[in-house]
């Protein structure tokens, strides 16, 4: 996990007093073994180490689970991988460092979760991470940002979590402040926009959907003139929109798959299914 410039300079002096027990694992390493220390320069970053505490929080955001595939990106001594191992997840650690690799494995190895675990010494933005679930980050502005196309591209409903930094117009789903950090929680939002041919009781509606990030709006219509969407919302693959159609409330709950919706329409006490085509 990593920093580089001003925002690391600032946040070091706490990161000195956090990272105890990292400093204090590093000071009994076999001599002429490499031994981190907080700061040290890397790829355009120095490296400054998650608080335990932030970490568990930062896998409490993701709701992880042992279903769950979990990547660390830039991973530093393995901290947040070895943390997701012991609840159970699979986990891969990225890091550009060697001697940060090795000091994961021996890390991981001590606390007995290698057969959970993997440290890649490479390059995050020339991994193949898409795979995961879950993503974990501690990484700057910028570097967020330019990963952000690959993360938008990765299965709806992968979560995304950031220690510190968000991904400047995307806005995060759910944001908490442990140890007074900030942490951000994004869903990877399901492709929703363009228009959609919607069926349920044997009716048909044109469905046109505007897309940003996970935010959507829209309109429905049926031969007349169209009917703006309120209460839209996107979570991953889950929709939820709400039209008024000639003062009866419907409210569309659904999952978006494979290019098209299904869910369930309330209106009026009644509770029915529709789906939902591309045109």
């Amino acid at each position: 996990m990593r920093l580089s410039g001003w925002s690391a300079i600032a946040l070091l002096g706490a990161a000195v007093v956090l990272a105890g027990p990292a400093l204090a694992q590093g000071a009994k390493a076999a001599k002429g073994e490499f031994q981190p220390s907080v700061g040290q320069p890397g790829k355009d970053v120095v490296w400054v180490p998650t608080p335990e505490g932030v970490v568990n929080r930062m896998l409490d955001m993701a709701r992880v689970t042992p279903r769950d595939f979990l990547v660390d990106l830039g991973s530093g001594d393995g901290r947040t991988v070895i943390a997701a191992a012991k609840r159970g997840v699979r986990a891969m650690g990225v890091e550009f460092n060697p001697d940060m690799v090795a000091i994961s494995n021996r890390e991981a190895a001590r606390q007995g979760v290698t057969d959970m675990v993997k440290f890649v010494n490479g390059d995050i933005f020339a991994t193949d991470f898409r795979h995961a679930t879950v993503v974990t980050l501690y990484l700057l502005p910028s570097l967020n940002v330019k990963l952000r196309p690959t993360l938008l591209d990765m299965k709806p409903g992968t979560r995304v979590v950031s220690h510190a930094f968000n991904m400047a117009e995307w806005d995060p789903d759910e944001s908490a402040t442990p140890e007074g950090r900030q942490v951000f929680l994004w869903i990877v939002p399901s492709k929703v926009g363009g228009s959609w041919n919607v069926q349920y009781a044997g009716q048909s509606r044109e469905l046109s959907l505007q897309q940003t990030f996970q935010k959507i709006k829209g309109t429905m219509r049926s031969g007349g003139e169209p009917l703006a969407l309120f209460d839209a919302r996107l979570r991953g693959e889950e929709i939820h929109f709400t039209v008024l159609e000639n003062g009866v409330r419907r409210d569309f709950s659904g999952r978006v798959q494979e290019g098209r919706m299904s869910g369930r329409l309330r209106s009026g006490g009644q509770d029915v299914a529709w789906t939902a085509t591309r045109r």
